[in-house]
């Protein structure tokens, strides 16, 4: 779903208008800019990421009919929605599903694919 559709959700279930809810559902979704899939959602769409809300936008928000609503519920309707309505998943879950490299050990041999072209010109350097 896209955040304005949650916006949408969001004011139907809580009251206010879509506006009021839009910040904390765009926040949820900005990971879309580094992977533009649903992988993106390793990052926030969580209970780690709920937390994070919370740390971002408060514990509660007031919206536009004067309700206070809380952060956490917006976030879990958010994800909850973006799994079909059947769970929010944990970290674990999707560090569980993730391969282990070494460099993830600190080996001093190996890089993450964001590194690899720049160590590959440092080793060359040290070479020449």
């Amino acid at each position: 779903m896209k955040p304005n559709t949650h916006a949408q959700s969001s004011a139907k279930q809580f009251g206010g208008i879509p506006e009021d809810y839009m910040e904390i559902h765009d926040f949820l979704d900005h990971t879309k800019m580094m992977f533009p899939d649903n992988r993106h959602r390793a990052l926030l769409h969580s209970s780690w990421g709920i937390y994070i809300c919370e740390r971002v936008f408060g514990t509660i928000i007031k919206n536009s009919s004067g309700k206070i609503i809380n952060v956490r519920s917006i976030a879990e309707q958010h994800i909850f929605e973006d799994f079909g309505g059947k769970f929010i998943p944990t970290p674990q879950d999707y560090l569980e599903e993730m391969e282990h490299k070494d460099w993830m050990s600190n080996d001093s041999k190996s890089y993450p694919p964001s590194m690899r072209k720049i160590a590959k010109k440092r080793i060359i350097k040290k070479i020449f």
